[in-house]
């Protein structure tokens, strides 16, 4: 009887040995749903951690032209030079809290181009070169200006040569219908007084048939009364 005992006891621990590494096994071989949870919430907060963004690229420095303008509305330069050239100049100016020369070049009062300086003899080549400058590219404004200036002069003298020549034609077309129409009443005025003349003409005639019949019944009631009183006075 302890023979089968121990025999028994053998196996049961064969049987108890096999069943742990089965279940290791399975255990190694679970899928990624059946892991515990406390291991899918460390592994989804792994997850949803934030990245840290790059940092952010650096600020590009302020131009000169930008620092110039910044100086000018809070009035912290002083205007020494300025020259104008049509549209375009050139200007010294100096900050004087640290003997500072900008010169600028510009166009319609916007900067094109600005030096910064703490000498004074670079602030005025630069200010002579800026405003020589100016000049040269000036020309083609100052051209277009006066060619336009002489364009509207033109376009006014034309207008007003346009309107004396109007002026002119219609007081000659008044002249020839005031010639024609002085025409037409001398016409008319030279048949009515050639009407007239015919007319006065008969008239005359009419008057002088008329006085000889009156000179002849005169004639004859003068000799009919001679005749009477030389009857009496045979009496």
């Amino acid at each position: 009887m302890n023979v089968h005992f121990i025999r028994a006891t053998a196996r049961m621990a064969l049987l108890g040995t096999a069943l742990s590494g089965l279940a290791a096994c399975a255990s190694a071989q679970q899928p990624e749903a059946a892991r515990p949870a406390v291991q899918q919430v460390e592994d989804t907060q792994a997850a949803s951690t934030p990245v840290t963004p790059p940092p952010a690229p650096a600020a590009r420095p302020a131009s000169t032209v930008a620092e110039l303008q910044s100086l000018i509305q809070n009035r912290q330069v002083s205007e020494l030079r300025t020259t104008y050239n049509g549209t375009y100049g050139a200007s010294l100016l100096f900050k004087p809290d640290d003997l500072t020369y900008y010169v600028a070049l510009f166009q319609q009062k916007d900067f094109w181009r600005v030096v910064k300086t703490q000498s004074d003899k670079q602030a005025e080549a630069t200010y002579r070169a800026f405003a020589g400058q100016s000049m040269e590219l000036a020309e083609v404004d100052i051209q277009r200006i006066r060619l336009q200036a002489e364009y509207a002069h033109n376009e006014k003298l034309l207008a007003s040569r346009n309107a004396q020549l109007s002026t002119l034609q219609a007081d000659n077309t008044l002249r020839m219908q005031q010639e024609e129409q002085v025409a037409a009443r001398q016409q008319q005025s030279r048949q009515e007084a050639t009407a007239l003349a015919d007319q006065q003409k008969d008239v005359r005639q009419q008057l002088r048939d008329l006085q000889r019949q009156i000179d002849a019944l005169q004639a004859q009631q003068a000799q009919l009364g001679g005749a009477g009183a030389s009857s009496k006075r045979g009496r």
